[in-house]
């Protein structure tokens, strides 16, 4: 029965994808917004998202808490949308300005020193064009992405992602765990999102909640002395955006590496807190973080 849905849901997303080209950029981003709206909440568990919203911000009006909502899946539908459009960020052919980047000089003075650095974030706005800028500004990278579900559509994503992102990807898991350990003693800085619930590893507070969460960051700037950048990516108006590049930090060490990884990984948790309360609307809310 799987394949049955896979098919079909990889051909329905693949005629939507033809759609948004011939429409362009910007009415194919509204249009997303329109579609994640309204089917949205069809595909995912209502109660799961204020759930979510209650552990984050406690009992909210229901007007704010419909905004939080609708605003999350009009940008999850624009962000759907936006996938044709790749090429377009990457080659600058929006026709507007597209991205402002703050923090520019934090990644030139990466490139100077040339030693790699954790780049971290998590599902904001659309959160591709994170990998996608650095690659663009010439730092030396590798992005960690979590493959689809649906065998039709991955390897189309995998090909969009290596095409116009970052063509250094490697898939979560412990094998791509081998070849991010191989990036960096390469001199590769690494990306990833570090706000979705991982399998395995700790239960850190998030939000005041512990929280199944990766210890990737942690464990790399451990081992190999890696400083961490904080990026955070907003949505300003349809496919407009705003990327800030945090300074990055060095790490604290102690004698006790347990410690020292559960006191890192906390760290990382609250500055994407904070990037969560200033955007809400633009986190994936119907995510089960605290599972």
């Amino acid at each position: 029965m799987k394949i049955v849905k896979y098919f079909f849901e990889s051909a329905a997303i693949i005629s939507l994808f033809c759609i948004f080209k011939i429409l362009g950029l910007k009415n194919a981003s509204n249009l997303g917004s329109i579609i994640g709206r309204v089917v949205g909440p069809l595909f995912r568990s209502k109660k799961t998202t204020i759930q979510n919203i209650k552990i984050a911000f406690g009992n909210l009006e229901k007007v704010k808490e419909n905004e939080i909502i609708n605003g999350m899946w009009s940008n999850i539908g624009r962000t759907f949308a936006e996938y044709v459009f790749l090429k377009d960020f990457k080659l600058n052919r929006t026709n507007f300005n597209h991205m402002k980047i703050n923090g520019t000089e934090y990644l030139e003075e990466i490139k100077k020193n040339n030693e790699p650095v954790i780049f971290y974030s998590g599902h904001f706005a659309n959160f591709e064009l994170m990998a996608m800028e650095l690659e663009k500004s010439g730092v030396k990278c590798a992005a960690i992405y979590r493959p689809l579900n649906n065998f039709f559509l991955n390897p189309l994503m995998e090909f969009l992602r290596m095409k116009y992102i970052c063509p250094n990807q490697i898939p979560k898991g412990r094998m791509g765990m081998r070849e991010i350990i191989d990036k960096v003693k390469n001199g590769y800085s690494i990306a990833l999102m570090v706000d979705q619930r991982v399998s395995e590893g700790p239960r850190t507070l998030f939000f005041n909640k512990p929280a199944h969460t990766t210890t990737i960051p942690a464990q790399l700037s451990l081992k190999y002395n890696c400083k961490l950048v904080p990026i955070s990516l907003e949505r300003k108006e349809g496919p407009s955006f705003e990327l800030t590049i945090h300074e990055p930090y060095k790490i604290e060490k102690t004698n006790n590496d347990d410690e020292n990884t559960k006191n890192i990984t906390l760290k990382i948790n609250q500055n994407i807190e904070k990037m969560i309360v200033k955007n809400p609307t633009q986190w994936i809310w119907s995510h089960n973080r605290w599972k």
